[in-house]
């Protein structure tokens, strides 16, 4: 999201924006945007401006931006950014009241143009509104395409894939040259997305081109700043500014593959006589099998099975090489953490495997590895703004009146950061969960990743299987060191890029030392 002001600068529409908005100024006297007979006692906000609200104290960080005006009016902050009235949750006592009295009028997802483009208008289960559709998709998410069962079954592709990527990595550390650990990251999850997803390889040259970066570009487009969003009469200045086009060139990509693999999938099963088990390959076998019976409840199309499985792309993808990204870069920043974790890796698998092959049994013997996990998660959860939206009914939160359809964003990033719940809240510290048993799949509300209650992440268990195999992989095999400039070792840009994932601006360049044995 960028600022408003910053937008009108860069577009030539700055002129008519400034007049259409003076002519609407009439709406906020209409019956429509009129406050109601009874005041209502909302949370604290900011000072506002005419019009715009509070969308100028939006930063290009908006989660960094939201946390320093909480510290200043409160745990929950009630912004108006144009005409959207939005609730800014940054308190775990607070999440945990909403989730534990009032998840179902809290359940509902903010909507916006991208959501609307990429997911077939709400078909899918992530953004789809609270409602009878949302609980069969997500019941297909959580017992068929995600269950523990599923998960495991996938193991063959996480073990072939990352031994791959180790191989590429030590031909490519042959010269001592560094190498782009992003983006060998990101292709290697690619893959082991596109093969339990869609049963295929991301290898060939073309589709690495078409769709090598797909699922970042998207994640970042989704928070792109939208006019509509914002001010719904001025959803036309989407399409001059080029936004409009942009969100549909990237649809359109996907949506014409999604279409070929399906047919493909489809001519398949009509020669193929095994049972179900045999038969569900992939998440596309799954969900024609089930489109197919007609066992649910509500219809599932063509669209709804392709926005359920842009889901798990843009999910699978993005947020799980997001969190392998920042979890090297922490380990990379603090020497002692990396030469622990290790320590800790290479004699687990040491003493457990002859042929020194990771096993995922190992990985639940690395006490200190899973700390470096949840530190990871804590300092750089997959969502930073976990977006929700209250239903057509009021509700009272934390002694304040929340209006019906009130945009609402959980700000867990500021939350995981909060110096009333962390010691030392910005500093690295693996150690802080030895001996604590604190979880992070949203029982404790001061540790929510992958958020929690009825909108809780269904697909935290399938990232994390890919995540942790991975990592361990990379941190056994191989020593690591920033590159040098000169003779001093540069320090390492932790800049952040803000996107449904908030990945690192600069992608990790590292050398690799290969480790023996």
């Amino acid at each position: 999201m960028q600022l408003l002001l910053q937008e009108l600068q860069r577009s030539s529409l700055s002129v008519v924006f400034l007049l259409l908005s003076l002519l609407f100024l009439s709406l906020f006297f209409t019956n429509k945007f009129s406050k109601p007979a009874f005041k209502l006692k909302l949370p604290p906000s900011p000072p506002k401006l005419p019009i715009i609200g509070n969308l100028h104290q939006l930063g290009k960080l908006p989660h960094v931006s939201l946390r320093a005006l909480s510290e200043k009016y409160g745990p929950l902050l009630f912004l108006k950014l144009g005409f959207k009235q939005t609730l800014i949750i940054s308190s775990s006592d607070m999440v945990k009241e909403m989730i534990k009295s009032q998840d179902i009028i809290f359940s509902n997802r903010p909507t916006s143009t991208a959501a609307d483009i990429f997911f077939y208008g709400g078909k899918d289960s992530a953004f789809a509104p609270y409602s009878e559709y949302w609980r069969q998709t997500r019941k297909i998410c959580v017992l068929q395409l995600l269950s523990m069962k599923k998960v495991l079954s996938f193991e063959y592709v996480r073990k072939e894939e990352t031994e791959e990527l180790v191989r590429n990595i030590r031909n490519s550390s042959l010269g001592g040259e560094a190498v782009n650990l992003t983006e060998m990251v990101v292709e290697t999850l690619n893959n082991i997305i596109f093969r339990c997803i869609l049963g295929m390889k991301f290898r060939e040259d073309e589709m690495k081109k078409k769709f090598g970066g797909l699922a970042r570009r998207m994640s970042t487009q989704f928070v792109a700043f939208s006019y509509g969003n914002y001010f719904p009469f001025l959803r036309w200045v989407d399409v001059v500014t080029g936004l409009m086009g942009s969100l549909k060139e990237s649809f359109n990509e996907f949506d014409s593959f999604l279409e070929r693999v399906i047919e493909e999938h489809k001519k398949a099963a009509e020669s193929n006589d095994q049972d179900h088990e045999q038969a569900d390959k992939d998440f596309v076998d799954i969900l024609l099998r089930l489109q197919k019976d007609g066992m649910l409840d509500v219809e599932l199309t063509q669209e709804n099975i392709k926005a359920i499985l842009v889901d798990m792309f843009v999910a699978g993808s993005d947020a799980s090489s997001t969190i392998v990204e920042w979890a090297m870069a922490e380990v990379l920043n603090c020497p002692t953490a990396m030469k622990k974790v290790q320590e800790e890796v290479r004699r687990v698998v040491g003493n457990n495997n002859h042929k020194s092959r990771i096993e995922v049994n190992d990985i639940d013997q690395m006490d200190y590895f899973n700390c470096v996990i949840k530190e990871t998660l804590r300092l750089h959860p997959p969502a930073v703004l976990i977006p929700r939206a209250t239903s057509k009914n009021s509700v009272k939160l934390g002694g304040y009146d929340i209006p019906p359809n009130t945009n609402v964003h959980i700000n867990a990033w500021a939350i995981q950061r909060d110096p009333k719940l962390w010691d030392r809240p910005e500093e690295f510290i693996p150690e802080r969960f030895e001996n604590n048993p604190v979880d992070f799949r949203g029982q404790e509300f001061h540790l929510i990743p992958f958020g929690g209650g009825r909108r809780g992440c269904p697909g935290s268990t399938f990232g994390l299987f890919g995540i942790e195999y991975m990592l361990s992989n990379l941190l056994y095999w191989f020593d690591w060191k920033l590159p040098e400039n000169g003779a001093n070792v540069e320090d390492m840009d932790m800049t952040e890029a803000f996107a449904i994932a908030v990945h690192k601006k600069i992608p990790l360049t590292v050398v690799p030392i290969p480790y023996s044995p």
